[in-house]
């Protein structure tokens, strides 16, 4: 199969524990596409985290991985019954739930946000650097340039590739090393599957960043402060309906 593919759990975990001891099995669905050829099925048994067994629908039998794991796999390969419905369920467990996987989650896309940050440049020629920081995108591919006075810069550029965050999205990060002109204007551009029309930010040096983060934090906490503010208000007012007057002699 190809090297990039997809792969999803299925099951079915059976355990059997004693004393600490843990025996389980997995089964997981290996693809990289909706084509029964492309698809996998891989049976794994497990002993305290050791795989000692494995069943491949590509390899169409149990292969063994440590001495007992030979033993049993060869006791499976000698029973056609067990083969036979191990084969079959390639197509039980892995072809008619790859094709929902596809309409649900693979061919989604999640449109990406963007930061634009300043740092120090380690380095070189250049007194400035800006950091174009794209998270939460899908799928993977993505093009990030920059653009200063609408001309797209092509020197002094560097990227990360783009990063896996391990639950289906992806992050990217690009660099402009520059030397600041007065009155320019420079862009950060993504361009990607989820969105309509390229994603323009553009950048603000008229605060330094250390500044404009305070702002949002008293921002941040002056409307919480209103928030806790009303809410007490409010108690108030329903603890002060509840209230029994009692006219005094």
């Amino acid at each position: 199969m190809a090297s990039s593919f997809l792969s999803f759990s299925l099951l079915f975990i059976s355990l059997y524990t004693a004393d600490g001891f843990l025996n389980f099995v997995t089964a997981r669905c290996v693809f990289n596409s909706t084509d029964p050829k492309d698809i996998e099925l891989i049976y794994s048994y497990y002993y305290n985290k050791l795989e000692y067994t494995r069943f491949s629908s590509s390899v169409g039998k149990f292969v063994g991985y440590t001495e007992f794991g030979v033993k049993q796999a060869e006791y499976f390969n000698n029973d056609p019954s067990i083969l036979a419905q191990w084969r079959g369920d390639k197509e039980r467990v892995c072809v008619n739930n790859v094709g929902n996987d596809y309409r649900n989650a693979v061919t989604k896309s999640a449109k990406p946000y963007v930061i634009l940050s300043s740092t120090s440049p380690s380095g070189g020629k250049h007194s400035a650097m800006l950091v174009c920081s794209v998270f939460d995108f899908y799928p993977k591919k993505i093009k990030v340039s920059w653009l200063r006075d609408g001309k797209e810069v092509t020197s002094d550029v560097t990227s990360t590739d783009e990063l896996a965050d391990g639950d289906w999205y992806y992050q990217i990060h690009s660099h402009l090393e520059y030397t600041p002109r007065s009155g320019e204007k420079i862009s950060c551009v993504v361009e990607h599957a989820s969105l309509r029309e390229p994603l323009v930010t553009d950048w603000d040096p008229s605060m330094p960043e250390s500044e404009r983060n305070k702002i949002a934090i008293g921002a941040s906490g002056l409307i919480l402060g209103l928030v806790l503010s009303l809410a007490g208000f409010i108690y108030y007012k329903r603890k002060a309906r509840g209230r029994i007057l009692v006219p005094s002699n």
